[in-house]
């Protein structure tokens, strides 16, 4: 199936025995494409306003255009020294993958995915903040299908990001589709008697972390300068947009951009993320997140962070970043 970008058109009536002068004209007048954002439930978003997709369509085989709009002010992806936030990027293409798996692959509503890896490198000169919100196109190619029974398995895609023709990132990552009854089998206890998340910590100080509010910190301090604990609040409308048995993976993304800058100082800008999501993070379990600086790169410092739960290692990331020029 392929499907263009979505749009709605009014109908047009029969036009009156006796039409008034210059009726006959405006009958032939057609509306321009309206926009409007793909359904909310085929980017498993419960709020209509974190959708960040407004269309796609099948341009080859296994190559997909995926279209989508950067507000220029968002309640959590705030701008970042005058340019998007990086991590919009990442979430813009998590989009887009349950996106193609859905319209594109038959992939039923109620199946589970899991994001086993995720790499994004940004421009950051392409990223500025301007006079209207960005449109962006992802050019996307599938690769590694695998079926099981007739039905999508896994999948990864790796796609350019566009903005009005020029490149501002590349984006790669690997996932997988789990029926319901697998995913039961898998997080069979855990869904009949899910835990009860601990008393939500203190924050790190906002500044600290490259954030403005404390509400937006997912790390609390432990009395280690390279140690903090996830701190999950399951309110929170973006991280925590619908009820779920485990901890998101874009709430480790952004504890990952947080520790970097933890690390590095409040004015690096995280341009260059891979990470790995080996396991399921629990909402009720304790999980502490480390951060080491490696050494310099051509590109630029990165730093190395890791989550470790219950004694295992449950997420890494390397996050590279630019500083200020002194």
């Amino acid at each position: 199936m392929s499907v263009t970008t979505i749009c709605t058109e009014p109908s047009v009536t029969a036009a009156p025995q006796a039409p008034l002068p210059g009726a006959a004209r405006a009958m032939d007048l057609r509306f321009p494409t309206l926009t409007t954002t793909v359904p909310k439930e085929l980017v498993h978003r419960a709020s209509v306003a974190e959708v960040l997709l407004t269309g796609w369509s099948r341009t080859g085989d296994t190559r997909f255009a995926v279209s989508g709009q950067w507000p220029r002010g968002h309640s959590f992806f705030h701008p970042v020294q005058e340019r998007h936030d990086p991590l919009i990027v990442a979430e813009t293409f998590r989009q887009a993958a349950i996106l193609l798996a859905h319209a594109e692959f038959g992939v039923d509503l109620d199946q589970h995915f899991l994001m086993w890896d995720l790499q994004v490198e940004v421009e950051p000169e392409q990223l500025a903040v301007g006079f209207a919100p960005a449109s962006v196109e992802l050019d996307i190619t599938c690769h590694d299908v695998s079926w099981r029974r007739g039905a999508l398995a896994a999948v990864r895609y790796e796609a350019a990001v566009m903005r009005e023709g020029r490149r501002v990132a590349t984006v790669g990552g690997a996932c997988t589709c789990t029926s319901p009854a697998v995913y039961r089998r898998l997080r069979g206890a855990r869904l009949d008697r899910p835990g009860t998340p601990p008393a939500l910590s203190a924050p790190m100080a906002p500044q600290n972390v490259g954030r403005t509010s404390p509400m937006d910190v997912v790390l609390s301090p432990t009395g280690h300068d390279a140690r903090w604990l996830l701190r999950c609040d399951t309110r929170h409308p973006v991280l925590f947009d619908h009820q779920g048995d485990h901890v998101p993976g874009m709430v480790l993304l952004e504890a990952a951009r947080q520790a970097m800058v933890a690390t590095l100082g409040q004015g690096a800008f995280p341009r260059f993320v891979a990470s790995e999501f080996k396991r399921y993070v629990e909402l009720d379990t304790p999980c502490t997140i480390e951060a080491a600086r490696l050494p310099d790169h051509p590109a630029g410092p990165r730093v190395a962070v890791s989550a470790h739960q219950n004694g295992e290692s449950v997420f890494t990331a390397t996050v590279g970043a630019d500083l200020p020029r002194t």
